[in-house]
C-alpha cells in the first residue's frame, strides 16, 4: 500500500480552496511513492463552507473521476498534517487506495447490511440524533473488533455529513445527493485494512478515585457513602458561603467516569481509555448532589478532574509513541533507525514506519489554543510520526471503541 494523497487549503471562496487542494492531490498522485488510483475520499470542511457542502462535493467528485466513494463531515475546525484551521474557511481531502471489497460507505438511509464482514469503522455522527451514544455502542457491537473511531460533527450553522458510494448514490437513498444531516454515516472497513488507533485524554485527575454509591438519572448523590456535593467542595477547598469563589472552581472542574471494572487512572497519573469525561452542569444544595452531563450510574468509579495542557501534551506523545512502537519492526538496520529519529519535524514518511495515512479527530476544546500556540497539537503529532498524510476535524464529541468521549483526541493510522 502506497502513501495516501492529501491536500488542505483555506480561502474565502471555496472554489479557490478546492482548486488548491486538487493541485496538491494531483502533484502527489504523479509521484511514485503515492497512490495513483484511489477510489475512496475523506472530505472535511469547516462550518464556513457548510452552506456550500453540496457544491463542494459535486465539484471535487467531478474533478476526481477515479474516486467513486466519499465520506466526511463538517467541523468548527479541521486538521491536516502539521496544521489546524479554526474559525476560517478551509477544507481537507485524503484519497485512499484500498481494495474495493474491503470497505463500504454507510448512512442512516443505507445502513450496513449482511454480506460484508465489518472489522472496524470510521463514524461521523450528528450529536442532535436521539440516543446517539446507544447507536454508537450498537454499531461497535456489529464489528469484529468491537472498535469504532470518529466523532460528532461540530458546526455553528448546518451540520452536514458526506456519504457517496460507487454509483453516485447509496443504495436506498433514492435521489439523495450524498450530503446528509442527522444520524450516523461513515466507512466500514474489512479485516484486510490494517489500522492502529489510540485515544489520548486531555484532563488530569485532581481527586482520588471514588465510587458512585447513590445516583439518580444525571445526579450523583453519594460518593463512597458521603454526600457528593460535600465531597466536591472539600476536594476543591471551597464553600457555598463564598458562592463566587465556589462557582469559578466548579466551572473549571469536570468528572471522569469509568465502569466498576474499568481502568480509571494509569500509573502515570493520567486517565485510561475506559474513562469518559463529562462536565458538571449543576449543583443540588437540597439533596447535596452534583449534576453531570451524562447518566450517572451507581457503582461507577469516578474522579474529579480539570483540563491540563501539560497532561494533554504528555498523553498525546504517549499514544504516538505506542503507535510507532507497534508499527516499527523490532529489529532494523542501524541506518534505518537513524533515519527514523533524525530531524523528526522534517522527516519524510519512512517505509519502516508502515503508515499510509492517518485520521485525527480531536475535541473542539483542544487544538492550538489548549496546547499553547496555533496548530501546536498537530505539530506534536507530526513531530512524533513524521510527515505522514493526515486529515481530520475537531468534533463535538469523539468516538472510539464503543464510547462517546469528550475532551480527547483519537488518532488512527492506516498501515501498509
Amino acid at each position: 500500500m502506497k502513501l495516501f494523497p492529501y491536500g488542505h487549503a483555506t480561502h474565502p471562496q471555496w472554489q479557490m480552496a478546492a482548486a488548491l487542494v486538487l493541485a496538491q492531490l494531483r502533484a502527489q498522485m504523479a509521484r511514485p511513492e503515492y497512490a495513483s488510483s484511489p477510489t475512496l475520499a475523506l472530505l472535511y470542511i469547516t462550518d464556513h463552507y457548510a452552506g456550500q457542502a453540496q457544491e463542494i462535493l459535486e465539484f471535487l467528485s467531478g474533478e476526481l473521476e477515479l474516486v467513486t466513494d466519499w465520506s466526511g463531515t463538517v467541523g468548527v475546525g479541521i486538521a491536516s498534517n502539521n496544521v489546524e484551521y479554526f474559525d476560517e474557511p478551509a477544507l481537507a481531502v485524503m484519497l485512499l487506495e484500498l481494495p474495493s471489497d474491503q470497505y463500504r460507505i454507510f448512512s442512516g438511509v443505507a445502513p450496513l447490511g449482511l454480506g460484508f464482514e465489518v472489522n472496524t469503522a470510521l463514524v461521523h455522527a450528528d450529536g442532535s440524533t436521539p440516543d446517539v451514544s446507544e447507536l454508537i455502542a450498537e454499531l461497535a457491537g456489529r464489528t469484529d473488533a468491537g472498535f469504532l473511531f470518529g466523532g460528532l460533527s461540530s458546526s455553528r450553522s448546518a451540520s452536514v455529513q458526506f456519504a457517496v458510494a460507487a454509483d453516485g448514490n447509496i443504495r436506498g437513498q433514492g435521489a439523495a445527493s450524498g450530503v446528509f444531516s442527522g444520524g450516523l454515516s461513515g466507512v466500514a472497513f474489512g479485516p484486510q485494512v490494517g489500522l492502529v488507533s489510540r485515544v489520548t485524554q486531555g484532563c488530569k485527575p485532581v481527586s482520588r478515585t471514588r465510587t458512585v454509591t447513590a445516583a439518580e438519572h444525571n445526579l450523583i448523590l453519594e460518593l463512597d457513602g458521603e454526600p457528593a456535593l460535600d465531597v466536591l467542595l472539600a476536594e476543591l477547598q471551597v464553600s457555598l458561603e463564598r458562592p463566587q469563589e465556589a462557582i469559578e472552581a466548579v466551572r473549571s472542574t469536570l468528572v471522569g467516569l469509568a465502569a466498576a471494572d474499568g481502568e480509571l487512572v494509569r500509573q502515570t497519573g493520567n486517565f485510561g481509555n475506559d474513562v469518559t469525561v463529562r462536565p458538571i452542569v449543576g449543583l443540588d444544595p437540597t439533596r447535596r448532589g452534583v449534576a453531570i452531563g451524562d447518566y450517572a450510574q451507581q457503582g461507577a468509579r469516578m474522579a474529579f478532574c480539570q483540563r491540563n495542557a501539560q497532561a494533554a501534551r504528555a498523553d498525546l506523545m504517549r499514544i504516538c509513541a505506542e503507535i510507532r512502537e507497534e508499527l516499527e519492526p523490532a529489529d532494523m538496520p542501524l541506518q534505518t533507525a537513524h533515519a527514523l529519529t533524525a530531524s523528526e519535524a522534517e522527516a519524510a514518511p519512512h517505509p519502516a514506519r508502515r503508515i499510509a495515512g492517518a485520521v485525527y479527530v480531536s475535541c473542539t476544546g483542544r487544538g492550538g489554543p489548549h496546547f499553547g500556540a496555533p496548530s501546536a497539537e498537530l505539530q506534536l503529532v507530526r513531530k512524533a510520526l513524521g510527515d505522514v498524510p493526515l486529515v481530520g476535524f475537531f468534533a463535538g464529541g469523539e468516538i472510539a471503541y464503543d464510547h462517546l468521549y469528550g475532551f480527547t483526541g483519537v488518532l488512527t493510522v492506516f498501515t501498509t
